[in-house]
């Protein structure tokens, strides 16, 4: 019986791109639910949007892997080349036998869709070339091969003829040169006696000079980098309002208090709340409340009713820390907000030092009690235990005091506590991690990077990458190394890689990176998200309101750069750099007798870094600066025209 019209099979031409993990079932085998986890945060953060961003539609995905169609054969290995750019960025301080590696076939042809899915030889050739790819490799066909030639810079290698299993007439197969199309994007730069070589050099140096401003708060931008948000979705699935609680697992782990009697065993109980933070946050679908924003109840009476409704969480988790010598008993119990039901309490013993043991069995319990099945906690386990207790205790402390102390004189106090750390064990990854935000808060608070900073910070955070790279804060801190080095593409994958090891993270020098790249719709978007997930916290606010004012100047929004401004140097008067960025918004709005004033208060400072134009350019002169994007260029323009109406000297 013939089909309806309705009925009928449609034909089409199309370029159809499939792709798949290599060695997926090597991977499981070592860690089934692991390897899930992370090859799902690589298909929302980057494939997906990748396939989006390139005009493609996700046809189906197979478990470990996919099959996606694209209207031009341009636009899809323009999407297989980001794709495997990035997942060479985000595998590249891996350990080779844990990576996730896309094998990509692509081909172009005629294809019959049918309820939705595609059918016929031109899938099956994208199939089968992607089998003959290697890990991180890119085939295609001859007829792709034919259409993209000499439209994309990339060069491809003539593999020969081959014939393919059940598929009729031999296939020319050409895979992309790697060496070259990973190559990371640069611009092209002219010889230097080009007139349009001398306009990128002045640019160059005016640009980086522009940076400073937002430099100043670089290591600011990652003052909470250690305070844990809640779940961090990718950009993709980011809710326009508040999570419903009721949803996910949502839970707030309150600040556990201290029963002995001494104040300065008072950080045991801080990073047991932190930790618990981090640990709950593996849930699945989980949504963790900040330490910090936790941290802002401390030693107050709490109206769980209230609390749960002003934070958005269903659960509390509250407790207490009595330690006696080398053991620590800790009482911990869960309470249903919307009730104040107790619906688990019990009581633990165990060594000071084994507190990550601890942790895990406070975390198992509490889903058995609320009937949720925990993610697999990967390596870091074995290797978490210090092997100094004496460096592992000044580490903990180190953490505790920053927290606290971050703007205040008192955190050199907490810094020297990390490095009385490693002077007993240089390998402690708590303390290394921590203290590589030292110089970049020093970076900002001075206004000028100091090289040897630079410096210190990449190795301090590169070791602890080293040492453990299953440790989200690791990866953390040498993403705020990187963004003090001004390698700010980079620092953002780092800051991604944290968020797969530790879901709860949002990264605060995300946004921040993101103005610096020419991306401010995503930096407004991390910061409104973390700012919705630990909200009231003094900590996270100076970073967040000044990466979106930076990013709503960017986007010519001038009324809510000074609104974001203004809040920003409101919460944190010692960072000079609100002030100053505050009068060039003041002097692009017009306003220039307020914008005079305001920079005069940054001229009369002792702490100003910048008191001239060329002052302004020759520190910044050579400071690398990685966002060549055309917004960028332009918000770099405009804000240099602002600071001489504002009245920087020249």
């Amino acid at each position: 019986m013939a089909r309806s019209g309705q009925d009928r099979i449609e034909r089409r031409l199309a370029a159809i791109l499939a792709a798949d993990v290599a060695g997926y079932s090597r991977l499981t085998g070592m860690d089934e639910e692991g390897t899930h986890v992370h090859l799902q945060a690589h298909l929302r953060a980057l494939v997906d949007p990748k396939i989006a961003e390139h005009r493609g539609r996700i046809v189906k995905n197979t478990g470990d892997g996919m099959l996606a169609e694209f209207s031009s054969v341009v636009d899809a290995v323009r999407c297989a080349l980001d794709i495997q750019r990035g997942m060479a960025d985000r595998n590249a301080e891996v350990l080779h036998d844990k990576r996730i590696e896309f094998r990509i076939g692509i081909n172009v042809g005629d294809i019959i869709f049918d309820r939705g899915d595609i059918f016929g030889d031109g899938v099956n050739v994208a199939a089968r070339l992607e089998g003959l790819a290697s890990p991180g490799g890119i085939c295609i066909s001859d007829d792709a091969q034919r259409q993209v030639r000499g439209k994309l810079d990339v060069i491809f290698e003539d593999k020969g003829e081959r014939q393919l299993k059940n598929i009729a007439r031999p296939v020319r197969v050409f895979q992309v040169a790697l060496d070259e199309a990973m190559r990371p994007h640069k611009p092209t730069r002219q010889p230097r006696n080009a007139p349009a070589a001398e306009r990128r050099n002045r640019w160059s140096t005016r640009l980086t000079a522009i940076g400073a401003a937002v430099l100043l708060i670089a290591g600011a931008a990652s003052v909470a980098l250690y305070f844990r948000l809640g779940r961090a979705p990718d950009m993709s699935e980011m809710p326009d309002k508040r999570v419903n609680a009721s949803d996910v697992f949502s839970v707030v782990v309150l600040p556990f208090a201290n029963l002995s009697g001494d104040a300065s065993q008072d950080y045991l109980a801080d990073v047991i709340s932190d930790e618990l933070t981090t640990g709950l946050s593996r849930f699945r679908n989980s949504f963790v409340i900040s330490r910090s924003t936790a941290f802002t109840y401390k030693g107050k009476p709490i109206n769980v009713r209230q609390m749960g409704k002003d934070l958005g969480v269903r659960y509390a988790l509250e407790g207490s820390v009595q330690p006696s010598g080398d053991r620590l008993r800790v009482h911990a119990q869960l309470i249903e907000t919307e009730s104040d039901a107790h619906l688990w309490a019990d009581q633990f013993d165990e060594n000071r030092f084994d507190l990550l043991q601890m942790q895990d069995a406070i975390v198992t319990r509490i889903a058995l009690a609320v009937g949720l099945k925990l993610t697999e906690e990967r390596a870091r386990r074995a290797k978490a235990r210090a092997a100094n207790p004496n460096a592992e205790d000044l580490a903990w402390r180190c953490s505790a005091a920053l927290i606290q102390t971050i703007w205040t004189p008192e955190r050199d106090s907490g810094f020297r506590l990390c490095e009385q750390a490693l002077d007993i064990d240089p390998n402690n990854v708590r303390a290394l991690s921590f203290l590589t935000f030292k110089f970049a808060l020093r970076a900002s608070l001075s206004g000028v990077p100091d090289p040897t900073d630079v410096r210190r910070a990449d190795e301090l955070a590169s070791l602890a990458v080293k040492i453990d790279p299953d440790y989200h804060n690791a990866h953390t801190a040498k993403g705020d190394a990187l963004l003090l080095a001004g390698r700010y593409r980079e620092a953002i994958d780092s800051y991604r890689r944290a968020m797969i090891l530790a879901p709860s993270s949002i990264q605060h020098g995300l946004p921040l990176a993101y103005t610096y790249i020419g991306e401010p719709e995503k930096a407004i978007a991390y910061a409104d998200k973390a700012m919705q997930l630990s909200p009231h916290n003094p900590a996270q606010e100076p970073s967040l309101y000044f990466a979106k004012a930076i990013a709503f100047s960017q986007l010519q929004d001038n009324e809510q750069a000074l609104l974001w401004i203004e809040r920003a140097e409101a919460s944190a008067p010692e960072l000079l750099a609100a002030g100053l960025v505050r009068s060039v918004l003041l002097a692009i709005a017009g306003r220039e007798d307020e914008a005079h004033a305001a920079m005069q208060r940054y001229l009369a400072n002792d702490k100003a870094s910048f008191r001239t134009m060329s002052e302004w350019h020759a520190r910044w002169a050579g400071v690398p600066l990685q966002s060549w994007s055309p917004r960028f260029l332009f918000w770099g323009k405009t804000f240099t025209d602002g600071l001489r109406k504002a009245g920087l000297p020249e």
